[in-house]
């Protein structure tokens, strides 16, 4: 049984043990009625030209994990941003952890996915967001069958929340090989301002699969800093789907740092709807081995006076392999937006590859609108000048790397992340950059 037939006939035991109500359960029929249909993504697919998943689905995934083992938080201190007083909702194969999570909060909802679709108090606002910006692929649509755990949250009107959100999915490896689909949601009200991290983290070389949803409302003047930290174990694969949707004058960043896992496919939509918005996407990749990343972004302007920037820098090694296919599209209607897209990289071995696809979709004609991709190697006039200042030359290369990632940096708004991916992109180069931001 390949994992699509595993998946269908899993979804009909699923289906049994739920206690839900009519709404979800239409929602999860629909979706799996779309999964049937469509199946995994293939190359033949112009989206997944360059990312082939059939290395990562042969696995034979258990699909519902069993919950043995608790983990204690000096076991995996090290993969929270351990420096800064934050909210935590903690995940252990695809099942919370109340002992690990630290959700005491005022006058704002952080809870679980399960709680708010059983809840009558959240439904309105459930069934005013959930799956409303989602889009109906295939991939998106099997999340959406088997969705029931994750992170709820729900910031209210005029609430600057104090200190930022963790979200950690942990993986133990009690099974052989085990797929994950958490769901998360996230409602930004008017005027409110939220910061959260995310990471998935297996904790074994067992093979993982991970097919995440997360879908973002920034209403009118609401502020979301987003950070993705992946830098996972090289038998496990993430496909992270995140919708945002904004509504008029909202800021909402996302920053993604993708460093570890076998295949990592990133699919990141945007979409304005309201007037003076601004969106911001950008990324780090360094990798090597035979690691595949793949990012996938979307920016749709719909009303004018917008800007989106997006700056996307990858360094590859060895047989690893990136792809950068990001589109912008421009609505008639949306007169003088602003947007801006730039994806550069530098291939460090010369058996390593980069397949980059900058699209524009302009149908307005008062707009600034620029793309642009660099591939290259090291510049050699540069690593010359610091070579005969006694610099050697592994660690001049990498002080030439973390400059050429630096701009991404600089807009990172929490310092102990700074640190952190700084230290890491330090081990990924393999030396003491002997500094801290």
């Amino acid at each position: 049984m390949d994992l699509k037939e595993k998946l269908l006939s899993s979804f009909l035991v699923f289906e049994n043990q739920l206690d839900s109500d009519d709404y979800f359960n239409n929602l999860r029929n629909n979706a799996i009625k779309i999964f049937e249909e469509k199946g995994f993504p293939s190359k033949k697919e112009e989206a997944w030209k360059y990312t082939s998943l059939n290395s990562v689905i042969k696995e034979d995934y258990t699909v519902f994990p069993k919950q043995e083992n608790a983990l204690e938080f000096n076991d995996v201190k090290k993969y929270f941003i351990h420096d800064i007083d934050s909210y935590k909702i903690v995940f252990i194969d695809g099942k919370y952890s109340s002992y690990l999570s630290e959700t005491t909060h005022d006058g704002m909802d952080i809870c679980l996915m399960s709680a708010a679709m059983s809840k009558p108090k959240y439904h309105i606002v459930i069934e005013n967001y959930f799956n409303k910006v989602a889009t109906k692929d295939s991939l998106p649509s099997l999340n959406t069958a088997f969705s029931t755990e994750g992170a709820y949250i729900h910031i209210p009107k005029n609430k600057m929340v104090a200190k930022p959100i963790q979200i950690i999915h942990f993986s133990t490896g009690n099974e052989s090989a085990v797929m994950l689909q958490p769901r998360n949601l996230i409602v930004v009200d008017e005027n409110s301002h939220v910061q959260i991290i995310e990471r998935h983290q297996s904790l074994t070389d067992n093979a993982v699969l991970t097919n995440s949803v997360t879908e973002i409302f920034a209403n009118k003047r609401a502020i979301v800093d987003y950070y993705k930290i992946q830098n996972d174990n090289l038998n496990a694969s993430l496909i992270d789907n995140t919708f945002i949707n904004q509504k008029q004058e909202s800021v909402a960043s996302v920053h993604t740092f993708a460093f570890g896992g076998k295949l990592i496919r990133n699919n990141l939509n945007f979409y304005q709807n309201g007037e003076r918005i601004d969106s911001t996407l950008k990324g780090v990749t360094i990798i090597g081995e035979k690691q595949h990343v793949d990012h996938n972004t979307l920016v749709h302007h719909i009303e004018p006076n917008c800007e989106s920037h997006q700056d996307y820098k990858g360094i590859f090694g060895e047989n690893s392999t990136g792809v950068f296919n990001g589109k912008i599209i421009v609505n008639k209607e949306a007169q003088k937006t602003n947007a801006f897209q730039a994806n550069n990289n530098i291939l460090v071995s010369d058996k390593s590859t980069i397949n980059t696809k900058p699209q524009l979709e302009i149908f307005a004609d008062d707009v600034k609108c620029s793309h642009g991709c660099t591939i290259g190697q090291l510049d050699e006039s540069a690593m010359f000048y610091m070579r005969s200042r006694g610099i050697p030359e592994k660690e001049a290369k990498a002080l030439l790397m973390y400059a050429f990632s630096n701009t991404v940096m600089s807009s990172v708004k929490i310092p102990e992340i700074k640190q952190r991916i700084t230290k890491i992109i330090a081990n990924k180069l393999g030396v003491n950059m002997g500094f801290d931001l």
